[in-house]
Order: structure tokens, then C-alpha cells, then sequence
């Protein structure tokens, strides 16, 4: 059996990428900024050339959803740099519900244009759990080097300054996963293939940081890390990979590590209550599927043969 023809098998093709986002996460310990970027993508685009590495998609071309995914996008972003650099911690109100807007956009936006506009289900923006075990192996393996190069050993602060950045990664990765990959990464990949896909949603994730106050070099870098992202999701087109083990711990860490930010206890009921919410979207669309399904079987039912 040929080399093509072995990874055109979905469990070869598994093996080679999560063997890659493995490799992916390690070299944080000798690469940071524009130069983990760089050599992120320079090995990503040698395995994409193996022979059969990449899987055959059918392409389809569709303005309309572009333009539903730049508007949400554009205000995803005004949002967060409303948060972080107009209101700050100066204003701790206007910062939270402009945050909590842009969490909630990020994701009732995509899940109401995927299930009532598009017709499809929430498995289409990764949320699912028919792969269950697959992505958990996956999602133990990824969160297990993260957690090895991030917090083993290390020396947390009192509850008080980690609880609630805790609960803040765990809010921000749901947003993360369903928005970034689940939705732009998963229709930038129907309408422009699996590489452009990647990279687009990749680069979509670094820029996205301007809303936060970052520099050039910090949207590099987090360009490289959405690759890692981006790729790791798309192997088992499940959200449960990156939450909430990988993404929500690497978030942690570097809130945690950098110290500038400080939290009250508090701010742990306002990211419930954004959490419950989104929680509640994912519900109500599934709710929305079922009864779709069901109007479907009766208008089967009741057709007469022949119509």
C-alpha cells in the first residue's frame, strides 16, 4: 500500500496531524513571537504535502455567507476593543457587557444563522458527540502537553487571583471554539478548501486580538497558535477537543502568568450567566432540530404516493 493511499484512510490521517499538533505544542518551549508563527506554518505546509495528508472536499461558493461572517466578525471585534480599550478596568461595567456582548455574539450569532438560515444542526459548528471518543483521546492527549508545559509545578497565587481567570477561560474557550472553528474555520473551509480554511480562520484568530490592546508580534504568534488550533479541531470536527482542556488551559496560564488583570469573586456570577446563556442557545437549537425533523416525518407521512 502506497503512502497516499494508507493516508487516505481517516485513521492514518488522524495519526499523522495529531502527531504534528503534538509536535505543534512542544516547540513552545523553544520558540515564541513571530518565530513559533513561522515555523508553525513552514511544517504544518510540509505534512499538507504529503500525498493524501489532506482530505478531498467539495467546494461550495456562497457571497451571502461571507458577508453574514464578516458582519459577525466585524462585531465580535468592535466589541472587544470596546471592552479593552475604550471602557478598560476603569469602567468595570461598560468593560463586562461589552466582553459578555462580544462572547454571546460570537456564539448565538453562528448557531441562529447555521440552524434557522442555513437549515443545517449545531453538529455543523462542532457540537457534537457522535465522535465522542475519538476527540476525547485527542482532547486528554493535547491537554496533557498543555498542562506539562504550562502548570506543572506551577506556583498558582491565592484562589482569590486564579479562581476567577479560571472561570474566565473556561467562558472565553466556548466562545473560541464555536466561533473561530466551529463556524469561520468550518465555512471558510466548504467554500475555499481545508488549507485556505485553516489559515484564513487562523489569521481571523490573531487579528481578532486588536480588540484586547495587542501588538504585531502578539497576533503573530497567536496566528501560529491558531493554526495549532485550527488543525487540531478539524481533525475530529468536534469542539471537545479544544474545550475545556486545551484552549482554556493555555488562556489560563498566560492571564494568570502575565498578572494583569485582576478579578473579583463576583465577576464569577456574570460568566455563569453568560455561560447559561449560550448553554441555553445550543438548547433551543436543538430543540429547533427536533421539531424540524418531526414537521419533516409527518409531511412524508401524510404525502400521497405518486405527489
Amino acid at each position: 500500500m502506497s503512502l497516499s493511499t494508507h493516508l487516505a484512510t481517516g485513521r492514518a490521517r488522524t495519526l499523522l496531524w495529531s502527531a504534528w499538533v503534538v509536535f505543534a505544542l512542544l516547540i513552545l518551549e523553544v520558540a515564541q513571537g513571530v518565530a513559533y508563527a513561522l515555523l508553525v506554518a513552514a511544517t504544518a505546509a510540509v505534512v499538507a504535502a504529503v500525498p493524501g495528508a489532506l482530505p478531498m472536499t467539495t467546494l461550495t461558493r456562497n457571497r451571502t455567507e461571507l458577508l453574514v461572517m464578516g458582519g459577525l466578525y466585524l462585531g465580535v471585534v468592535a466589541l472587544m476593543a470596546l471592552a479593552f480599550r475604550v471602557f478598560t478596568q476603569d469602567n468595570v461595567a461598560g468593560l463586562f457587557l461589552s466582553f459578555a456582548g462580544a462572547l454571546l455574539l460570537g456564539v448565538v450569532g453562528p448557531i441562529y444563522y447555521t440552524v434557522w438560515r442555513r437549515g443545517g444542526t449545531v453538529a455543523d459548528l462542532g457540537l457534537r458527540l457522535d465522535n465522542w471518543r475519538e476527540t476525547a483521546v485527542l482532547a486528554l492527549l493535547f491537554g496533557a502537553v498543555q498542562f506539562a508545559l504550562t502548570l506543572w509545578g506551577y506556583d498558582l497565587p491565592a484562589a482569590q487571583d486564579w479562581v476567577p481567570l479560571l472561570t474566565m477561560a473556561l467562558v472565553v474557550g466556548v466562545f473560541e471554539s464555536i466561533f473561530f472553528r466551529g463556524f469561520l474555520q468550518s465555512r471558510l473551509e466548504a467554500q475555499f478548501g481545508s488549507v485556505a480554511g485553516v489559515a484564513g480562520a487562523a489569521v481571523l484568530y490573531g487579528i481578532y486580538h486588536v480588540g484586547y490592546g495587542m501588538d504585531g508580534s502578539e497576533i503573530l504568534f497567536l496566528t501560529g497558535l491558531g493554526v495549532v488550533y485550527a488543525i487540531a479541531f478539524a481533525i475530529p470536527r468536534n469542539v471537545l477537543v479544544l474545550w475545556p482542556l486545551l484552549t482554556p488551559l493555555g488562556s489560563f496560564f498566560n492571564t494568570v502568568d502575565a498578572g494583569d488583570i485582576e478579578m473579583p469573586w463576583m465577576s464569577m456570577l456574570g460568566f455563569a450567566d453568560v455561560l447559561a446563556l449560550m448553554a441555553g442557545a445550543i438548547w433551543w437549537a436543538r430543540r429547533h432540530q427536533r421539531s424540524r425533523r418531526s414537521e419533516s416525518t409527518i409531511t412524508m407521512a401524510t404525502t400521497p404516493v405518486g405527489r
